[in-house]
């Protein structure tokens, strides 16, 4: 029976918070056999859902006994993750230097292994600050609004880690060898700006916050409130969505025309602003449902499972009453047997 793509992949993950234990869970859910090294012993808890799928080895990485027990579980592994400040492992004797040659050594940290703040603590509101990408998000007369933890922890950090894991995967077929990766989110969120800096480059993107195509200042790509206080989400970039967005909202067709000239953007924000207030978020729901104008509800976290799109693909799931994502990404057959 197929259990994941990496059924085959064995992972040891010295427990934490955050982006690593995340990359471990995502691991699981494709079928990697991973086992978390904890201190002491966790009692079964279904709403940590880092957790899923994973096994637990409970070791006291203080004693000869513990760090000899560590060493066994690495021996038998494929992977290494840790999430430490860099040096850590080391004082415990359990760092790459001490592993087989072909063990993936996977590392995840806000700043890098390197540099003048490794050591120095932070969180993903830090990481991501150091980038550029923090000071980009927010309105243009209030303070940057960090989006949630999602950008550096888990875009810039476990998505990293998880690429840097896979490709040091497939290189290790090749050589044989296994390597360090060292996975910063202060490197990651910068790998995701390529559309941003080119537009820097191309002098069309504006440091001032909200003045730009993707941050809100646009009335095309931005959210609505409606009538109820709900919100809808407007993403009518391309002149042939816009024109559908002009149609279904009435207001007059010519306006595609100068759809990027920015002196207009405020009064015609304020215009589409007006137009949405005056129905609820589900009546435009039920209006732009199927079309290309790319507008759509802001659903709530508890809204979100019953949408008809998500409920189809049972994109969120409910496991011991606990609301959490489906794994991803999906797998199919490139050629399905008849049977």
């Amino acid at each position: 029976m197929n259990k994941g793509p990496l059924a085959s992949l064995k992972v040891v993950e010295f427990s934490g918070l955050g982006p690593a234990p995340l990359a471990g869970q995502l691991l699981a859910d494709l079928g990697a056999q991973v086992t978390t090294v904890d201190r002491k012993e966790v009692v079964p808890d279904p709403a940590d859902i880092n957790r899923r799928g994973k096994q637990s080895v409970v070791l006291d990485l203080k004693s000869d006994a513990g760090i000899k027990a560590a060493r066994d579980v690495i021996d038998a592994s494929d992977v290494l993750i840790e999430g430490f400040r860099p040096g850590v492992m080391e004082r415990l004797d359990l760092g790459p230097e001490t592993c087989a040659e072909n063990l993936i050594y996977a590392r995840m940290t806000g700043w890098g292994q390197t540099g003048p703040w490794a050591h120095m603590a932070g969180h993903d509101i830090n990481y991501l600050g150091l980038t550029g990408a923090l000071n980009a998000m927010g309105a243009g007369d209030a303070p940057p609004v960090p989006p949630l933890n999602l950008v550096a922890d888990y875009g810039g950090g476990t998505m990293f880690l998880i690429f840097g894991i896979l490709s040091a995967v497939i290189e290790r077929g090749v050589t044989g060898k296994g390597q360090v990766v060292d996975a910063a989110m202060v490197d990651g969120v910068p790998a995701m700006m390529g559309l941003i800096h080119a537009m820097l480059a191309q002098g069309s993107w504006r440091e001032d916050r909200a003045s730009n195509w993707l941050d809100g200042a646009a009335p095309f790509y931005r959210c609505y409130t409606c009538a109820d206080g709900k919100f809808v989400a407007v993403g009518a970039l391309e002149p042939q969505f816009f024109a559908i967005l002009l149609e279904k909202t009435g207001l007059p067709a010519v306006y595609g025309k100068d759809q990027n000239d920015r002196s207009n953007w405020p009064a015609r924000t304020a215009e589409f602003a007006q137009i949405f207030a005056s129905r609820s978020r589900d009546d435009w729901a039920k209006i732009f449902d199927g079309s290309d104008a790319c507008v759509t509800p802001v659903l709530s976290f508890s809204e979100a499972e019953n949408h008809p799109h998500m409920a189809q693909r049972a994109t969120l799931v409910r496991r011991d009453a606990v609301l959490q994502a489906a794994p991803a990404p999906r797998f199919q057959p490139l050629r399905p047997s008849a049977n």
